[in-house]
């Protein structure tokens, strides 16, 4: 079973994830939508296409635009559809 945790808390858990360019990509399912936030932030990768992000609020902290999915990704990046992925000090393991 893997987890995303930050500042104390589960914010996502499952054993089926997606690993890309080393990242987890978990099921939407999976992450506790309690503790995401709405971003306005956008990127964009070459072969991925253009990712969103989420904010995370946990216990009155926010680290901002810490997760991350594409709503829309390339063919290439199938595999990640409805899945989301973490960075800004969110330990996955």
């Amino acid at each position: 079973m893997i987890e995303a945790r930050w500042n104390g808390a589960v914010i996502a858990r499952s054993d089926d994830t997606v690993v890309v360019e080393g990242n987890h990509y978990f099921p939407r399912e999976a992450v506790d939508a309690a503790l995401l936030r709405p971003s306005a932030t956008t990127s964009v990768c070459p072969w991925k296409g253009t990712a969103s992000y989420h904010s995370l609020e946990v216990d009155g902290a926010t680290n901002k635009d810490a997760a991350w999915y594409y709503p829309d990704p390339k063919a290439a990046a199938a595999e990640i559809r409805d899945r989301i992925a973490f960075w800004k000090g969110v330990e996955v393991g």
